[in-house]
């Protein structure tokens, strides 16, 4: 056992319910790995656990779900990674707001030396989830057009850049002249100042009424309807965020007579459901960041005993792209 320090949630709430204080760490156990970060991803899934959205199986309990560092231990018959090599997690269960977490080798992905321990904390689920969206959610393609709602975003920016190296023409959402040019710079070539413009408006014009094949949703029950309303007949609704709230339920004869549309909500386990499959992704990740195609600027960095304010930030809408939180 050793003592490190972390950021727990003790009670369900706001950012005041984060605390910093200093836990214990064990030894990893069989397909496990003890890790000691140096820096850790901030997420909106974060807030959603620190809030409740996201059931925690017990409190008080650590939250984080992607961070980079370095391998202290491994436990019994482990043999994917060993001390010392550098790593990168995206967790299905949340741990990473810690300077130390024992880890399942499922999760953990080797960096390669091109890519730094901040870029890879900011971008290793941001930039996995953008690969299972556009590349096996819907398979985007040219001479396609899409859109992507919060374009600015973590998210949205890695898709929008991934989507202009695969010649697709990408609307984005964005609640900002500053987050529009930031989005712009990233590869959205339309971007859509929701708090200025009708989104579906502005889509049926671009579409000459038709709508889109996909439409790429990561913020839910403010922006559900407006999503469905883009989408062209028998085209597809991804949704696979709640930052504006959970989508209610409704009538599932309203897809029929809207266009017999398709509607999933694509979650990031199922996409990286064994070790191989998230090495086959991360690879493809790594490959774009090797080539230039994405990059990840890091807009935001706090400590990690200042992570509240990290969280009120976020929840204010006052970042834009990455955050990264250092131990």
């Amino acid at each position: 056992m050793s003592r490190v320090h972390a950021v727990r949630v003790h009670k369900l709430g706001g950012p005041e319910e984060l605390r910093y204080e200093e836990i214990e760490v064990g030894e990893p156990g069989p397909g496990e790995a003890r890790v000691r970060h140096t820096a850790i991803g901030l997420n909106f899934t974060d807030v959603h656990f620190r809030t409740g959205r996201y059931p925690l199986p017990r409190l008080p309990h650590v939250i984080g779900m992607e961070a980079a560092g370095s391998v202290e231990a491994v436990g019994p018959g482990v043999t994917e990674v060993k001390a010392g090599d550098r790593v990168a997690y995206a967790s299905d269960a949340p741990s990473a707001y810690a300077e130390v977490t024992v880890m399942p080798i499922t999760r953990l992905v080797k960096l390669p030396d091109f890519i730094d321990d901040e870029t890879a904390a900011a971008t290793i689920l941001k930039g996995l989830t953008a690969q299972y969206l556009i590349r096996s959610t819907y398979r985007i393609k040219a001479p396609e057009t899409i859109l992507i709602q919060a374009a600015a975003g973590g998210v949205g920016l890695i898709m929008c850049q991934w989507a202009r190296h695969l010649g697709v023409r990408v609307i984005g959402t964005v609640s900002t002249e500053e987050k529009a040019a930031l989005a712009k710079a990233n590869g959205c070539d339309i971007p859509v100042i929701y708090t200025k413009e009708d989104v579906v408006a502005r889509v049926k014009d671009l579409t000459r009424g038709e709508g889109l094949p996909v439409v790429y949703d990561g913020v839910g029950g403010s922006t559900y309807e407006m999503s469905l309303q883009c989408v062209k007949r028998r085209g597809l609704a991804v949704f696979y965020g709640s930052a504006g709230g959970v989508i209610p339920p409704f009538d599932l004869w309203r897809l029929n007579r809207m266009g017999s549309l398709y509607v999933t909500y694509a979650g990031l386990a199922d996409y990286l459901h064994t070790r191989d499959e998230m090495i086959e992704r991360a690879d493809e990740l790594f490959a774009m960041m090797k080539d230039g195609v994405v990059h990840v600027p890091i807009n935001q960095r706090y400590r990690l005993k200042d992570v509240a304010q990290a969280h009120r930030d976020l929840e204010s809408r006052r970042t834009s792209g990455a955050s990264i939180i250092i131990p």
